[in-house]
């Protein structure tokens, strides 16, 4: 049997997994660093209170839905870790997906292994589950709604993503990409949509004359017919569904819940350095009260970033989810590592349609991104541990942080093959586009 073998990667994978969370449990008993996520010590003692008949949000910074503390109530019942394992599961989850969906598009085993390998060998991504951080179940959600997708699943891929932003805000992001790719001539009921498959995309460069007039026509004619049957339907459904899930929730936990696990975020000032541009203006104008104005401004060079990913990329709703992630990301108001689990679980999905060679272009992409987290984490360790001034500096590390983020962002761009999910059923319009070419 080869060693590169799916079914090998994936059994290594869940053991080392298993190793880890053992591991963590002795380090964090004898020694003075503890493995453990701090963030997992607060989703247990909010999950305790639960058990407890009381509100999660009694626990100071728990601010996520009531759905993570009732999946973590095992953990005062039967033992500590329990949590951890069902993060690690729904990582391992993540590995099959990416598969799954890359198999559907007709990838070669072998780009699917290795494209699976780029998550679940990742130690990023392998240590984040096992330390007891919630965001592998995010990940697995939203990769099941694509592959809900493919496979024509709507009011299953409705359900989960009303399901997925009820439980953690950020995917609303997400939601004009797949309104937009909702066709009612590829969603026809009964049908599964026909896919491009990976061969096509090998043909298809993102820079020719037909590409873009194609998309300029797909865009004009989503847009046109906005409310079809598939988008009003995909929107009651989902938008039903996070709609109960918040009522629910503030039957239950009323105006804490409210505030914590929604309006939080929305209005969130945290003058604590992080890898946001954000902080330290935050950080020097804490003592006076933020306007709601000021709290949202910062959202504005998200809007503008995030309407332009969309109206170009729409139609490879892969890639476009995945553009939309990291800028998010790299413009919000707060920015800590793990938020990067978001966009590193739709990383394999992009990686067998891009022309870019690990030689040299690639290798000086993950130079540089690391290169500049690395600074960053110099100045936040003189910081934090050695007490120094060096706001300032950490501040212009940020900065730098930021362009390295743009340059890979825009590199990513310029090396992807542009390959639509779905194929595009040949309207008349479209044949006029053709024969003008």
């Amino acid at each position: 049997m080869k060693l590169l073998d799916f079914r090998n990667l994936l059994g290594f994978s869940m053991l080392l997994r298993v190793f880890l969370i053992v591991y963590g449990e002795w380090q964090d008993t004898h020694m003075e660093v503890r493995y453990t996520d701090v963030d997992y010590i607060v989703f247990s003692d909010a999950a305790s209170l639960m058990a407890s008949g009381e509100s999660p949000y009694k626990r100071t910074t728990y601010r996520y839905s009531p759905l993570l503390a009732f999946l973590l109530i095992p953990n005062s019942i039967f033992h500590r870790s329990w949590g951890k394992f069902i993060f690690s599961a729904s990582d391992l989850l993540v590995g099959l997906f990416i598969r799954n969906i890359l198999k559907q598009r007709k990838v070669p085993e072998k780009i699917c292994t290795y494209s699976v390998m780029v998550w679940l060998l990742n130690p990023f991504t392998f240590t984040i589950g096992t330390r007891g951080n919630c965001e592998p179940i995010v990940c697995a959600m939203i990769l099941w709604i694509i592959n809900c997708l493919m496979k024509g699943n709507l009011s299953q891929a409705a359900f989960w993503y009303g399901l997925v932003v009820h439980f953690r805000v950020y995917p609303i992001i997400y939601a004009l990409p797949i309104i937009l790719v909702l066709d009612s001539q590829i969603f026809r009921s009964g049908q599964k949509p026909a896919l491009e498959d990976w061969n096509t995309g090998q043909a298809k460069t993102p820079t020719s004359n037909t590409e873009k007039k194609i998309l300029r026509l797909n865009l004009f004619t989503a847009l046109k017919s906005l409310f079809s049957k598939e988008r009003i339907m995909f929107g009651l459904i989902s938008g039903g569904v996070f709609l109960a899930c918040n009522a629910v929730s503030f039957y239950f936990y009323g105006h804490e819940f409210l505030h914590e696990a929604l309006l939080y975020h929305l209005t969130r000032t945290d003058p604590r350095h992080n890898f946001s541009i954000y902080f330290y203006h935050i950080y020097l104008h804490y003592e006076r009260q933020f306007s709601a104005v000021e709290k949202l401004i910062s959202f504005l060079p998200q809007f503008i970033v995030q309407f332009a990913l969309v109206f170009s990329f729409s139609q490879d709703l892969v890639f476009c989810i995945f553009l939309q992630t990291v800028a998010f990301v790299a413009f919000n108001k707060v920015i800590t590592a793990q938020y990067f689990v978001w966009f590193y679980c739709l990383l394999p999905l992009i990686l067998p349609w891009s022309r870019m060679k690990l030689k040299w272009e690639g290798l000086l992409c993950i130079i540089l991104w690391i290169g500049a987290q690395t600074h960053w984490l110099l100045w936040g360790y003189m910081l934090e541990f050695k007490g120094l001034n060096v706001f300032l500096q950490l501040w212009i590390a940020s900065l730098v942080f930021l362009a390295a983020n743009t340059f890979v962002l825009v590199k990513l761009i310029q090396r992807h093959r542009f390959s639509p999910l779905f194929k595009q059923y040949e309207s008349p319009a479209l044949k006029n586009v053709s024969k003008l070419d």
